[in-house]
């Protein structure tokens, strides 16, 4: 044989050495091609991608809150001067900063994207070639081989052995068989096989297709940090609105002042409720999280995983392209005992070489009997060359499902004969003596296929197809290890990230590959077989175990959520069509960038670079934007606590609001803005928490309060020592003075631990606000001016005992209500 080719499924009537093809269809011409393409009827629907820069601007412009704030800003620049109007000037640098950042990952993405993007593989004009998937025409002919996904809706032309599998579309467990003219769905993928189709819906004609790409848009949402924060904003904007309005009401109708001071007034009040910072820090973090493991050679098709991937603490490994690299080395060829019997060379020869060379033969049309091998069987293709006067009769490709594959032979002497190669402990009686033989060749991490002859009239695919095979020989396969699988294995281990190790492969063999990378538990190994069907059962064996071995498709997928169901955060690797599923139901789904289509398409996350060893970055990337966020949010949603009670109190007090726009603006940058941008971005290992809402308000509302009782303290306090006509300013000043030094305590409690960057950090904020108030042009511009020497250091004694008080009620909080 001397190039791949369909199967003969006559059986006979074909030359030796004539390749053996069945309705080998054309395909379009280029000219049908452009004729398709000038009338519309492409693959216009769009890959997984990132968010359009429309939708990005829109996302970052158009929000609830920048519209509140808008009106309040077109007001200030109605009826104020420009320093109480410096919050709207801010919120735009915001939100540009924003729309940068997200532009800049997108443009990341987008590259990745590209770079990991499969490419269908089409026959034009006779010819194969791979294109785009927006390349693809109505009646485009598409070939498929194991691991393909169906790109659009079809019919299917050539059928080798094709297996479909189309339960993530409609739920079904088995795989499908089909035949010429059978129904072809996107979103289905081959799990043995090929075959070709032609393309009968394209672009949004194909429903299937319309799901996959919304089931796997780039999205910003359906995270617990950020469901998690909308969660607060509704809860504040409930607040907020009833506070407005009787904030309103008490400085324009109750007190008689100033119109426009009133009104100046009521808007500092209102613009302070608003933690508008908030969701954009997120965005950034996550944009730059995105960037950042770009530069790692990491995808991030949903931005939430990489979130996900930090919550964790379970990982199931695939051992597969994961463990082990995707490439194989055939290292002993062991003919067994039993093949005295079986082993025939041209002329019934029974010499040992005779024996060797025949079985070799045999290997070699096995391996040119699948025009789809997968890593096995190339090893074997690589290991020995094809025979010219074998021709396949019938053929039987490799299923994860049944863990064997197989062909039929005309031997070019008139002789026949079928042969099947896979799992020994599948082929064999579970009392076979040659198992014992294998045991010892897994315990040394070894890979071992078991070559029989299956009984003549016996068909390939019938279930009992293995039954009286009789063993020929031992095909003996070393994996490469990778080098980098140990050290993150461990990283695994020191992180209290469990992990497991979930293969198809013998289990004892697996034990073993796992065991020379340092995995804790690797001396147990279970094999899948024997595992209880019911879930809880399931889970508890899971809970005691680290490695399993001959676990099937449907058994992963079982095994994923037998974990979830134990409260377990599960993510899966994998690159192999026998890993869809499980990745599918995962909470995060990891797929190796050489891995199949399938398994990319499904997966959250792609390690373009076929590393293992980027997941630590991905995780230590996750861990980052949670814990910052969780530390940022504290101090945005301290200060809305406290806007909020401060409104309260004087609505309840009938005085005038303490505070200008330009007042707040100053102690927001300050305390909250411009801290919060360096906390959000560094460096942060904390292992990722639960709970965000409750974790976050038990530290911002017992901060809110003493920040609020503190301020409202001193403001009462300088109304009662001070008179005349710069009263106001002079209270202002010092509520002021103690508003900013309980704000500094709260975020010098934020930014612990300390480190070099973060005491400069908290410095430098402390000494801006000290430049405001010995600078005299900066004192006008922002209307603080601390008058006479004994309201000022009252000022500070009132915050003093707010820090004491923030820091017995903060560990009191950790006491009793540990997160």
């Amino acid at each position: 044989m001397t190039q791949r080719s369909k199967i003969d499924t006559g059986g006979s009537g074909i030359a030796a050495n004539e390749p053996r093809v069945v309705h080998r269809v054309a395909g379009l011409t280029s000219a049908e091609v452009a004729e398709r393409v000038a009338r519309g009827e492409v693959n216009d629907v769009p890959v997984r991608s990132s968010r359009s820069t429309t939708d990005i601007v829109r996302g970052n412009v158009f929000t609830r809150f920048n519209a509140i704030i808008g009106v309040l800003w077109v007001i200030m620049l109605l009826v104020a001067p420009i320093q109480d109007s410096l919050f709207g000037f801010v919120i735009i640098a915001n939100t540009g900063i924003g729309i940068i950042q997200e532009l800049r990952a997108k443009k990341t993405l987008d590259g990745l994207a590209v770079i990991g993007e499969a490419k269908p593989t089409v026959r034009r004009d006779g010819a194969s070639a791979a294109v785009s998937t927006s390349e693809i025409v109505l009646g485009d002919l598409i070939e498929l081989g194991p691991g393909d996904k169906v790109v659009v809706d079809g019919e299917v032309a050539e059928a080798d052995s094709l297996e479909i599998d189309e339960s993530l579309l409609t739920g079904e467990a088995d795989p499908v068989v089909k035949k010429p003219g059978d129904r072809m769905m996107s979103g289905s993928f081959v799990v043995a096989g090929g075959g070709a189709f032609t393309a009968t819906k394209v672009g949004r004609e194909a429903y299937a297709a319309q799901l996959a790409e919304e089931a796997s848009r780039f999205t910003l949402v359906h995270s617990e940090l950020r469901s998690g924060i909308s969660t607060i904003l509704k809860y504040v904007t409930w607040m907020m609105v009833p506070t407005a309005i009787g904030l309103v009401i008490s400085q324009l109708v109750v007190k008689d002042t100033n119109f426009k001071d009133s009104i100046a007034r009521t808007v500092g009040g209102i613009v302070p409720m608003i933690p508008e910072g908030l969701v954009l820090l997120t965005s950034v973090a996550f944009a730059i999280g995105v960037i950042r493991l770009g530069r790692k050679q990491c995808l991030v098709q949903e931005l939430p995983a990489i979130e996900g991937l930090a919550r964790v603490d379970v990982v199931c490994l695939d051992k597969t392209g994961t463990l082990t690299e995707g490439g194989m080395d055939v290292t002993e060829l062991r003919l067994l005992n039993s093949a005295d019997g079986d082993v025939t060379g041209g002329g019934g020869a029974k010499r040992s070489g005779s024996k060797e060379e025949y079985v070799r033969k045999v290997l070699g049309a096995l391996g040119e009997s699948d025009p789809h091998p997968n890593a096995s069987l190339q090893a074997i293709i690589d290991a020995y060359p094809d025979s010219d006067d074998w021709r396949c009769t019938e053929s039987l490709p490799f299923s994860s499902a049944r863990k064997y594959s197989g062909a039929a032979f005309s031997e070019g002497n008139g002789e026949s004969s079928a042969w099947l190669l896979g799992a020994p402990d599948v082929l064999l009686k579970a009392d076979d003596p040659t198992l014992t033989e294998i045991d010892h060749l897994n315990e040394q991490g070894l890979r071992v296929l078991l070559l029989a002859r299956t009984a003549r009239g016996r068909e390939l695919d019938a279930p009992d197809a293995a039954h009286d095979a009789r063993p020929t020989a031992l095909v003996v396969l070393e994996q490469r290890l990778r080098p980098d699988a140990s050290d993150t294995l461990a990283y695994f281990a020191d992180q209290n990230v469990a992990a497991k190790v979930i293969s198809g492969d013998n289990a004892v063999s697996v034990g073993a590959v796992a065991g020379k990378l340092g995995l804790p538990g690797a001396e147990n190994t279970v094999d899948a077989r024997h595992l209880p069907a019911e879930q809880a059962a399931m889970a508890d064996e899971l809970d005691r175990n680290a490695v399993f071995g001959r676990v099937t498709p449907q058994q992963k997928r079982d095994m994923v959520g037998a974990l979830q169901s134990h409260g377990h955060t599960v993510a899966m690797t994998g690159d192999g069509v026998n890993d869809v599923l499980a990745l599918k139901d995962a909470d995060i789904g990891v797929s190796m960038g050489s891995g199949s289509e399938a398994t990319r398409a499904v997966a959250q996350i792609v390690l373009l670079n076929n590393s293992f060893a980027t997941l630590p970055s991905v995780v230590a990337e996750g861990r980052r934007v949670i814990g910052n966020i969780t530390r940022v949010a504290t101090l945005f949603l301290t200060k809305t606590v406290y806007s909020v009670l401060l409104a309260i109190l004087v609505v309840c007090s009938q005085v005038e609001y303490p505070f200008l726009p330009r007042h707040l603006t100053l102690l927001s940058t300050l305390t909250i803005g411009v801290p919060a941008f360096f906390l959000a971005l560094a460096p942060n290992k904390e292992r990722a928490k639960p709970n965000f809402v409750k974790r976050v308000m038990r530290y911002a509302i017992p901060g809110g309060i003493v920040a609020a009782a503190a301020t409202f303290a001193t403001y009462l306090i300088a109304r009662s020592h001070y008179s005349g006509p710069g009263a106001l300013d002079a209270e202002t000043s010092a509520a002021t003075l103690t508003l900013f030094l309980v704000s500094m305590w709260v975020l010098a409690i934020v930014a612990r631990p300390y480190t070099w960057w973060r005491i400069a950090l908290v410095a430098t904020m402390g000494g801006a606000f000290l430049l405001v108030l010995v600078v005299p042009w900066l004192q006008d511009f922002f209307a603080l001016k601390l008058v006479g020497v004994t309201l000022p250091w009252t000022a500070v004694a009132i915050a003093a005992a707010g820090a004491v008080l923030l820091e017995f009620a903060w560990r009191w909080v950790d006491h009793r209500f540990p997160a």
